[in-house]
């Protein structure tokens, strides 16, 4: 009797771990507390590289952080203390035709346009401006409890990076967040987000330090190709560390991407080739 009333013990227990192990698969992710997967992990992003096709002169002076192109102008934002500022500049001869100098405890960072209005970030200042795009008259100040480092609107959302691998949307009257998406390359978080651009569906963004673009799928933060534009500034023109990739711009009428970087001397026009 004693065998039989073990055999009932044990085949009770392994009814009830059966039970509990179906219980635990068929319950979401949340309950079972595993760690998040990155989406299309498997998915081998595309490698590009670029033509320049004209080439055009920029200030020197210009610690650039951020660019956009519209009718015609180009829209700059540059960085340091004492010297950050929002710019139109004159495409063909780099003339600057308008300035507005931001007060010394600021940083200046990324910017964008919405509208009749620019958005500048600042970098360490959790502050935003709203200006204007015009008069640059200033119009209100925003607050964001990250770092401020690009900007960029796909025609719905503001698309916001701190220098992490987190991109944030924003609602663009309230400035208030309503999403976010982790960048990553398959199972590989992207680090040091810098300046973005949207274009045709997809969030371009430089990283820091590098002389490399990612292409972002806003839906799923999954990187589907990297442009590498290694040598595109001639190696005479590095004058020092800051010499670094930081100025995208695209050109929605005629389909034209534009490059530059911090101290550079030139303003890239640039098409995008397959390796």
């Amino acid at each position: 009797m004693r065998f039989r009333i073990k055999d009932y013990i044990l085949t009770f227990w392994l009814l009830l771990t059966i039970i509990t192990t179906m219980a635990c698969l068929n319950s979401p992710a949340s309950e079972r507390n595993l760690s998040p997967q990155f989406s299309n992990a498997s998915t081998a992003p595309v490698h590009y590289t670029y033509k320049v096709i004209n080439t055009y002169p920029h200030d020197r002076e210009a610690f650039t952080e951020g660019l956009v192109f519209s009718d015609g102008i180009l829209y700059e934002g540059t960085g340091l203390n004492g010297k950050s500022s929002i710019r139109k500049v004159e495409l063909q001869t780099g003339k600057v035709m308008q300035i507005h100098n931001l007060p010394v405890e600021y940083f200046g960072e990324g910017i964008t346009l919405y509208k009749d209005r620019l958005i500048e970030l600042t970098w360490k200042s959790h502050t935003g401006f709203v200006y204007n795009k015009d008069s640059f008259e200033l119009l209100q100040s925003l607050s964001y409890p990250t770092e401020g480092w690009g900007i960029t609107f796909d025609s719905k959302r503001l698309i916001m990076s701190d220098g992490t691998s987190t991109l944030y949307f924003w609602d663009p009257y309230t400035f208030q967040t309503i999403g976010s998406i982790q960048v990553h390359d398959g199972s590989t978080p992207i680090n040091n987000i810098n300046e973005l651009e949207y274009i045709d569906g997809k969030i371009y963004a430089i990283i820091w330090l590098t002389n490399n673009i990612a292409i972002i799928n806003p839906d799923n933060g999954l990187v589907t190709g990297w442009i590498d534009l290694s040598g595109i500034l001639p190696a005479q023109n590095y004058t020092s560390p800051e010499n670094i990739l930081n100025g995208l711009a695209y050109d929605s009428t005629n389909n034209r991407i534009f490059v530059t970087g911090k101290l550079w001397p030139y303003l890239f026009e640039i098409k995008i080739v397959p390796e």
